[in-house]
């Protein structure tokens, strides 16, 4: 059975994420619309700007029609903003700034730092076997904390701490503080697509 597996398409790396799912063996296609969100099995939200996709999703009224979804058990993967976007808790967010929500986990904006500490880290993520994957942190957040029903993916060394939480799971949802597209590696999106498969 092929699987149709939506990108998120207000605003990020959405040509990116269509790319990687199709190299990971899903039928992929953009989704802006509610109608868009329907027709597919799951969906990916993309890294960008997480604020400006809030604000995108709620004008398009498509904020609501996401969270009916995640409810439904439509599997979702956020990379970085995507990330931000599946979290229950945001620390310093906007007032006026929503998430979709479903994963019982604090996440930082920014927390890395601006764009010009951007880095690339190699990173032990067990899950897709025993080689690192090659990891790029652009703008990226971090988890804080998580509930005892989330599955930490990967931690990352960050001066004396080496387990800040860079990629959790919780039942269908998953998230990385990173952006997997953007190097070639499709371990990710195949996890993703096998998760969605399960489900399925």
């Amino acid at each position: 059975m092929t699987l149709r597996i939506g990108v998120l398409s207000l605003q990020g790396d959405v040509r990116e994420h269509l790319r990687a799912l199709t190299d990971a063996g899903a039928q992929a296609e953009p989704v802006g619309s509610v109608s868009a969100l329907s027709s597919v099995d799951a969906l990916v939200i993309p890294g960008g700007e997480s604020t400006t996709m809030s604000k995108l999703a709620v004008i398009d009224g498509l904020m609501e029609p996401l969270r009916d979804a995640r409810r439904a058990g439509m599997p979702m993967y956020g990379s970085c903003a995507g990330m931000i976007m599946l979290a229950d808790r945001v620390q310093d967010a906007r007032a006026d700034q929503e998430t979709i929500g479903g994963i019982d986990m604090t996440v930082r904006r920014n927390a890395f730092g601006s764009q010009v500490d951007s880095f690339e880290a190699d990173l032990p993520i067990p899950v897709l076997g025993p080689e690192p994957l090659r990891a790029v942190f652009i703008r990226a957040p971090w988890v804080e904390s998580v509930g005892e029903e989330v599955e930490v993916l990967a931690t990352v060394r960050r001066g004396d701490d080496d387990g800040t939480i860079v990629a959790v799971r919780q039942g269908s949802l998953m998230a990385t503080a990173f952006h997997p597209e953007l190097t070639g590696d499709a371990r990710v999106h195949e996890l993703f697509v096998e998760m969605v498969r399960k489900q399925a």
